[in-house]
């Protein structure tokens, strides 16, 4: 059975779409990570799977959805540079746990950067939320 779209319902934002396809690759990311640590039994990166199901997945859909139900936000320049902000340090912050977690201690700046940058990416995220968001 064919299903339509309510052509009467509001379409989601080119921001919202990229943010739910990039959730997506990193949901693909940590379900295979979870499944490779239980298939060999070695939990070592349980705090990179934790990370990219958190923040990879998770915080991204939320801000997908967000950015489609309230279009200025996600086309505003904080959208922006939450995106680039997030979409840099995220994949270095789980690169350098993971070596910091095999005992490769000379990254733990790379990791207290990127983590710094993340939570530039939250904040900046938080801001364009109360800027934009009006009752």
């Amino acid at each position: 059975m064919q299903t339509t779209l309510n052509p009467a319902a509001p379409a989601f934002s080119r921001a919202g779409i990229v943010w739910l396809k990039l959730s997506v690759v990193y949901l693909i990311i940590g379900v295979s990570m979870g499944i490779a640590m239980g298939a060999s039994q070695n939990f070592t990166l349980r705090p990179v799977h934790a990370h990219v199901n958190l923040l990879g997945w998770t915080t991204m859909a939320l801000a997908g959805l967000i950015y489609s139900v309230f279009p200025k936000a996600g086309e505003s320049r904080l959208a922006r540079a939450h995106f680039w902000l997030m979409n840099l340090a995220l994949p270095v912050m789980m690169v350098a746990l993971g070596l910091v977690l095999f005992g490769r201690m000379a990254v733990v700046p790379v990791l207290g950067a990127a983590e710094i940058v993340a939570a530039l990416g939250i904040v900046t995220f938080a801001a364009n939320l109360f800027i934009n968001l009006k009752n």
